[in-house]
């Protein structure tokens, strides 16, 4: 048994004095405290769950699309040694073959699998995001659409054998021919995401009365919001229940977009994901993303036409981004804790700090600055 004393982020979302206790691989309570019974050094650090990042497509000069057990170590290991405790990595616009042996590697890596400290891969790995070929050429970014298809059901079902239940997420544009179609019949299956589309504010609103319950990375590959055509933001907006994902790197989104996106939304429908490609972690260079080439230059990841090709930042340093940006800090621990958990529906034991939960537990420093990363009650990084 371990006590973990310091200001804690709570089930209630602030920040708050007292004493974690953990047993094992859980959370056995979690108890509040006056500040005057915290040493020095513990008033000084915060105690934070493990960050969740949902979208996602590589780091440290591996991509998921490898497809390989490799790739998925690395990119697990890579993630959890920045505070991500669990991660739901994305894969890209392929043909079906290519996706398929993806998921099925995978299925198979995460019950075989083990990091380093005995940390089960599968304990990390929790799920993955089926982004593409399900989407609108004209909105395509940095997809390959040699690829793109009209949405199939039967198509995701085969996938999802192949993947043995582990496709949480499907992004799709509604617009396309059979998009509503497949939603309705999937809904019970798979959370579907709004993405790189041209669909209108009618046609969203279609999609979500459908089934669909999220936006991937909100304002980028979709029409903008605008006051005579609200599209997808404006659709997402109003409906209740529907998440909305952020890219806050730097690039993707201005400052002043992501903090009215928190007012639009509220913090407890924000989704914050890195959207990092396998730049992330590594110098400047050249890499690939989708079988395409990208060039990183000062942590920008770019195709040769200069269309933005995910990011090179992990979700910690999103997090922190956010922050700076003038997000609440509370708003933007949940946003990148809880509100992902709970898109992929392992709320229940992953996302927040309270009794009967993973012992997947950050400690930082009052800036910050990563301490001890705790995953399932193992420590994996110490500083």
């Amino acid at each position: 048994m371990r006590q973990i004393k310091g200001i804690v982020y709570t089930e209630w979302f602030r920040f708050e004095a007292g004493v974690v206790t953990v047993d094992g691989g859980s959370i056995t309570s979690v108890e509040l405290c006056g500040e005057a019974e915290l040493t020095e050094e513990q008033r000084g650090q915060y105690i934070l769950p493990g960050l969740i990042d949902i979208h996602f497509h590589g780091c440290a000069g591996y991509d998921f699309c490898d497809g390989t057990t490799n790739a998925m170590r690395a990119i697990a290991s890579y993630e959890l040694s920045h505070g991500v405790t669990s991660i739901c990595p994305a894969t890209m616009t392929l043909q079906e073959e290519t996706l398929a042996g993806i998921c099925a590697v995978c299925a198979d890596a995460v019950n075989a699998e083990t990091l380093s400290h005995g940390i089960p891969l599968g304990d990390v790995l929790r799920g993955i995001y089926l982004e593409g070929p399900f989407i609108s050429e004209e909105k395509r970014g940095a997809q390959n659409p040699a690829y793109i298809r009209k949405p199939d059901s039967e198509m995701l079902m085969r996938l999802q054998h192949a993947a043995k239940g582990l496709i949480r997420i499907v992004a799709i544009a509604p617009e396309t021919e059979g998009a509503l179609e497949c939603i309705r019949s999937g809904r019970k299956d798979f959370r579907f995401s709004i993405a790189h589309t041209c669909a209108d504010y009618e046609t969203a609103k279609k999609a979500i009365g459908a089934g669909a319950c999220n936006v991937t990375h909100l304002f980028n590959a979709m029409p903008p919001f605008a006051h005579r055509e609200p599209g997808v933001v404006g659709a997402a907006a109003e409906s209740e229940g529907v998440t909305a994902e952020l890219i806050c790197d730097g690039y993707h989104i201005h400052p002043g977009m992501v903090r009215s996106a928190f007012r639009l939304f509220g913090a407890d429908r924000i989704v914050l994901i890195s959207d990092s490609m396998m730049a992330a972690g590594m110098e400047d260079g050249e890499y690939a993303l989708g079988g395409q080439p990208v060039r990183m230059r000062g942590g920008l990841a770019t195709l040769a036409d200069g269309t933005l090709a995910g990011s090179a930042v992990n979700l910690f340093d999103c997090m922190k981004t956010a922050i700076l940006m003038g997000v609440p800090t509370e708003d933007a621990v949940r946003a990148a804790t809880y509100n992902p958990a709970a898109a992929i529906g392992i709320d229940g034991e992953c996302g927040s700090l309270r009794a009967g939960s993973r012992a997947d537990i950050l400690v930082t420093d009052r800036e910050f600055g990563l301490r001890e990363v705790i995953k399932s009650g193992i420590t994996a990084v110490n500083q």
